[in-house]
């Protein structure tokens, strides 16, 4: 004799669900994903939050070489050379990070950044972790509530953002400085520059700046070249979550070799001078 599970029931009437005590009848590992964003976005926070605070093994004199967690060097405890911008501000503790206006604003820009938002609500927030899985919360009041209504100004942290891509660009063209002066361009060069392109490709895939180029056009053919923007914003934006994780890589690591060739830990391997 064969039995058949019995189905929820669902109460009649419009706009009813169905009475499923279980959190979800998922059986595959639907957790998954939110646990790996939890786990990378902490182990990135955590190494960000350590070398930044450290004021140490940021700058390479030799070859010009500046970390972007330190950039730009507005403090006076900074190495002078380091200082592309002047030396404002007054002695910073070692706690405090010598770029720490600008990380500010790049973190206000990354935590409104509407795939961060999905990622960070998902893993962190559980609201929800996944498609079918209900969350725990039992009231939801969305964007319109201090702190969440700080997302609406995702726009104008962009401005703010391509302002300091702008800075991270100088400190890439200056770093190709041979040891003694003159021409150098070593490995570093290519992380500093790697990381920069892929900074400005995250940036620009941002749906603010898709917005921007055309988001309120009602009719394209009238405006060509903003239409033609919109075209090559919308292909970066596609991968607008894998640039994400991309330049959070090319952050960490173009940081870690700096402070290794500033540390004395590696050689840079040079190419020229």
């Amino acid at each position: 004799m064969t039995t058949t599970a019995t189905p929820p029931t669902r109460p009649s009437g419009p706009g009813r669900r169905a009475n499923i005590a279980a959190r979800t009848l998922r059986t595959d590992r639907w957790w998954f994903q939110p646990l790996i964003t939890v786990i990378g976005l902490v182990v990135w926070v955590t190494y960000a939050v350590i070398r930044a605070a450290t004021q140490k093994d940021y700058w390479v004199a030799a070859y010009h070489y500046l970390t972007p967690f330190a950039s730009p060097c507005l403090s006076k405890s900074c190495i002078p050379e380091a200082a592309h911008f002047g030396r404002p501000l007054p002695e910073f503790p070692p706690v405090i990070p010598f770029a720490i206006i600008t990380l500010a604003f790049l973190l206000c820009f990354r935590l409104t950044c509407y795939y961060y938002r999905k990622a960070y609500y998902r893993s962190f927030w559980q609201s929800p972790p996944a498609c079918a899985v209900s969350e725990p919360h039992k009231k939801y009041s969305g964007e319109t509530r201090f702190p969440l209504i700080v997302q609406n100004f995702h726009r104008y942290f962009f401005y703010i953002a391509i302002l300091i891509s702008l800075i991270n660009t100088y400190d890439a063209v200056l770093a190709f400085h041979g040891k003694g002066g003159g021409f150098g361009f070593g490995l570093g060069n290519i992380i500093l520059v790697g990381n920069v392109v892929c900074l400005w490709i995250y940036t620009l895939s941002c749906h603010s700046c898709r917005n921007i180029t055309a988001g309120r056009l009602n009719h394209f053919s009238r405006h060509p070249v903003r239409h033609k923007l919109w075209m090559w914003v919308s292909v970066l934006n596609a991968r607008h979550m894998m640039w994400a994780w991309i330049t959070l890589g090319t952050l960490m690591l173009t940081d870690a070799y700096i402070g290794l060739v500033a540390s004395g830990t590696l050689t840079d391997l040079r190419f020229v001078h």
